[in-house]
């Protein structure tokens, strides 16, 4: 990594000499920050631990690390290193990137050195909530180490809007005290970095007549469903339902947000509207994004998904809905009776459906507006490197990046091949299927041009160049992937053995193999670029030009690897993303007096200009949120957690349990015992057991093969979610709980868990049967009560009330013994009294005359099988029972219905 520049270098002294909380705004380094602490803390005199982190993360950090000459590098403790060498691990010091799980169970253990951790720092700090387990993690760490440091980093600024005071609780809950906000228009980032900035060319490209009309008409449908939705549902915030928010990304979540703790109080027409929203926004994101083909048919595809499935949006049927579709079909193809609007020829008439086999279509197949804005930028680069070789063969690589592989396969194919061969092939790939007969007399009139750039450049036929106002992009997702060489990547596309079967973008990939890209692999040798296949869209020409993702990557910091791998000369941001943008500025920033040119491509007056500039919005709001929620902030001194006097540290009193001591003589001397639950490992995936251990409860995590919580030396609980229950009833497996449950405890218990906010159902509607049937999940419920009478079921709206319950019910009761509860296994001998005998027997015993729960054991000690019991005489069965009458009865009912030609192979153990 580059040294750190002069804001980040401030951010790093203000936290290194004070513990807090920072939060920068995206795409401004924050991991550049975390990378330095790492790097300092990186010697065997240090144990500093990192939470939140994936995997792809620590192997960058690591990787970076190793290319810097760090010689105590960081190591990943998972569950493939022995419990038992732990200690050993966390003795040799160093930084540490450890899981949640095995962490807490550690401490939980003293299997780590509390005392001798220097540190904790916690990445993604806005993903840090009161239950969750790291949460727990720094509780246990604080209660056991008050001189080591908290440090957190984020740069989701926009996540602590959301609910009440979000940043003072996630600052409470890491025991920090001190704020640290660095949004971009801090002072000290915008002139550091405006002294630094990148020569940026900003093109509005035009939309096309027909997509500024289908765009209208699908605004105008989002409207009107907002309106329904606000008029349905009149409690939601008006303010998150308008409509700029709904073209923006994070609506969805947004809308989960409200929606959710009320999903199963609302009518289906509110749940439909919803649903059509989505929809909606999808169609949104495809006019910009794809070719007219890709968009016409998802549209088409909607339209016979309703017909097929009796479905009735009625967003289908309004007069703009008919404007859209006869728009996207104008855009494809044209019909010779079609009536076009005469200016701009956008078609506001649709022909009718019977003469739609009998006419023939004349393909206008449109194209991109902005693919033709990417070609004038790649020209003017050609032009302009073309003078100086040297820059061609040294610096003049160009880095595109789009948002996602589908749009990138898209580009890669039509800078190979171009515009026409693209369409055709995805229209051929769609729609020709059906169309074979009449593509010999098919027309192609692809030479229509679509809406051009406001302008040209100064040096020839490109868009207008202007300078833009960058500030600001996004997270990718994760796809793993191994690395290869440029040269190796170019090779597997062109020998067509890119096998990537997870959407159609990608199989667009591997069909968009050329000729002329086939010659290009022989121009690669020699220049090896180890490059993450992420960027598997290279395409070698005069210069370079590599294409990669926004979003999707398995490594998030693929493009940052690209980035610094290729030193571009050119970056085409063929997508506006709010990160990466800033990416490039920190990057620019980082060498200063290399060139760079950005060239920033965007739909003027569009959705996509629209949903970057609310995301600017949003961020710049929460910024100033928080910068008046600090000055308004109360801070106590004991927050940091550094003595006993912080609350947060305090665990409820539990009434330890009173025991007798038989060994002093009367057994009159009472010892108290601190009250512990035996919690099985796997359940530290919950937030039971942090729960719990808040309530004043010790915890023991040991590994049970039985049940998941032993409270007292009787009582075993079973945790189930709702979902768990429903599965664990369908394959049997609850049942064999049950039984060794019962088995070895006197008290089995079953814990169900739900959501009060979220509805759920044992059954799906109109499933509910008279009688018990066997595929109905009520009924199983019923049988297994019935076959366990021992079982109690406890139905918890969540886990705070599970851990209040565990609390009354361990209430002057003995405590559990880890090694007894380890040592009950589903073969284990150590039984019960009460539970000696099989209990298909023991029922069928009961269900004689003259047994009962008094004198079943007596007969059940005396005669060994029910085959042995028909040979018993009445005498003697009078001695066993201790009953004359109860003798009789038993005898004439085994002689008089043939007992002992039914009973053969019964046995009592």
């Amino acid at each position: 990594m580059t040294p750190l520049l002069e804001h980040e270098s401030q951010i790093f002294l203000d936290l290194f000499h004070e513990d807090g909380l920072v939060i920068t705004a995206k795409g401004m380094g924050v991991d550049r920050i975390l990378f330095n602490f790492l790097k300092l803390y990186c010697d065997p005199g240090n144990l500093v631990l990192v939470l939140n982190t994936n995997v792809a993360e620590e192997q960058y950090f690591i990787e970076q690390l190793r290319s810097e000459g760090v010689s105590h590098l960081p190591r990943i403790i998972t569950n493939e290193i022995p419990s038992n060498e732990r200690y050993t691990v966390y003795t040799e010091g160093g930084v540490l990137f450890v899981t949640s799980r095995i962490l807490v169970v550690d401490f939980l253990t003293d299997r780590i050195p509390a005392n001798l951790i220097t540190g904790i720092l916690v990445y993604k700090a806005h993903r840090i909530i009161e239950s969750c387990q790291e949460a727990f993690i720094l509780r246990l760490y604080r209660q056991k180490n008050k001189q080591g440091f908290i440090k957190a980093f984020t740069d989701n600024a926009v996540a602590f809007s959301l609910g009440f005071c979000r940043v003072e609780r996630v600052m409470r809950i890491l025991f920090v005290r001190k704020l640290y906000l660095w949004p971009r228009f801090h002072i000290a980032v915008s002139s550091f970095l405006e002294r630094h900035k990148p020569e940026v060319m900003e093109l509005h490209v035009s939309l096309t007549p027909a997509m500024l009309a289908i765009q209208t008409a699908i605004m105008d449908i989002m409207n009107a469903c907002l309106k329904e939705l606000k008029r349905y549902n009149p409690s939601l915030d008006v303010e998150e339902l308008s409509l700029e928010n709904a073209v923006g990304k994070s609506f969805e979540k947004a809308m989960c947000y409200y929606l959710d703790p009320v999903w199963h109080q609302l009518g289906a027409k509110t749940k439909s509207l919803v649903q059509d929203l989505k929809i909606l926004r999808t169609l949104l994101e495809y006019l910009t994004q794809y070719d007219c083909v890709t968009f016409l048919n998802l549209l088409e595809s909607l339209r016979a998904t309703e017909k097929a499935f009796g479905k009735n949006s009625g967003w289908l049927f309004l007069d703009a809905s008919n404007t859209m579709f006869v728009n996207a079909r104008a855009r494809v193809y044209k019909r010779p009776e079609a009536k076009l609007k005469n200016s701009g020829n956008v078609a506001k008439t649709e022909p009718k459906e019977t003469d739609k086999t009998e006419e023939k279509k004349d393909l206008v197949l449109e194209t991109n507006p902005k693919w033709e804005a990417l070609s004038e930028v790649l020209t003017e680069i050609k032009r302009e490197n073309e003078p100086n070789e040297a820059l061609t063969d040294s610096g003049g690589h160009v880095l595109i990046c789009a948002t996602d592989d589908r749009t990138c396969a898209q580009l890669k194919e039509y800078i190979t091949v171009g515009a026409k061969d693209l369409l055709l092939r995805l229209y051929n790939k769609t729609f020709g299927k059906n169309e074979k007969a009449e593509d010999a007399g098919t027309t192609c009139i692809t030479d229509r041009k679509p809406g051009k750039a406001k302008a040209r450049l100064k040096s020839g036929n490109g868009p207008k160049l202007k300078k833009a106002k960058t500030d600001t992009v996004k997270n990718s997702k994760n796809r793993k992937k191994p690395e290869l060489t440029l040269t190796q990547m170019v090779g597997r596309e062109n020998d067509g053995s890119r096998k990537i079967k997870e959407n159609e973008a990608e199989e667009d990939c591997e069909e968009s193999i050329s000729p002329e890209a086939s010659t290009e692999e022989n121009e690669s040798e020699g220049m090896i670029l180890k490059l993450p296949t992420d960027a598997c869209y290279g395409i070698l020409k005069e210069p370079l030009i590599v294409i990669h993702p926004l979003r999707g990557c398995s490594d998030a910091y693929s493009l940052s690897r690209v980035l610094h791998e290729i030193e571009p000369r050119y970056v085409v941001l063929y997508d506006a993303e709010l990160t990466f943008v800033r990416q490039i500025e920190i990057y620019r920033a980082s060498r200063p007096g290399k060139p760079l040119r950005v060239y920033f491509l965007i739909y003027g007056g569009s959705t996509e200009e629209q949903r970057y500039l609310t995301n600017l919005r949003k961020e710049k709001t929460a910024f100033e949120h928080l910068i008046r929620e600090k000055a308004m902030m109360v801070i106590p001194e004991e927050r940091e957690g550094r003595d006993d006097l912080n609350p947060d540290l305090a665990r409820d009193v539990a009434p330890p349990t009173a025991t007798m001591d038989t060994r002093k003589a009367g057994g009159q001397v009472q010892r108290k015992e601190q009250h512990r639950i035996i919690v099985d490992i796997r359940e530290f995936r919950s937030e039971l057991p942090s729960l719990i251990h808040r309530c004043g409860i010790d915890i023991e995590p040991v590994t049970l093969e039985v049940g998941d919580y032993i409270l007292t030396p009787d009582i075993c609980v079973e945790r189930k979610s709702v979902s768990d229950l429903i599965g664990s009833l369908n394959n049997g497996r609850l049942y064999s709980q049950c039984i060794t449950m019962s088995r070895y405890y006197k008290r089995p218990v079953l814990l169900i868990e739900f959501d009060p906010n979220k509805p759920f159902s044992l059954n799906s509607k109109g499933s509910l049967h008279q009688e018990i049937s066997i595929s109905d999940i009520t009924s199983k419920l019923t049988l297994l009560t019935l076959h366990f009478p021992k079982l109690r079921i406890l139905w918890c709206p969540s886990p705070h009330v599970s851990a209040e319950l565990f609390k009354e019910l361990k209430q002057n009761r003995p405590e559990p013994d880890a090694a007894v509860a380890m040592a009950v296994t589903a073969d284990s001998e150590i039984v019960s009294e009460s539970d000696r005998y099989n209990p298909g027997p023991q029922d069928f015993l009961l269900k004689m005359p003259g047994v009962n729960a008094k004198n079943c054991k007596a007969l059940m000690n005396h005669v060994r099988s029910i085959a042995e019991l028909v040979t018993v005489s009445q005498e003697r069965l009078a001695e066993i029972l201790g009953n004359a009458n109860n003798a009789k009865q038993l005898w004439e009912f085994i002689h008089s219905s043939n007992m002992g030609n039914t009973a053969q192979g019964k046995s009592r153990r």
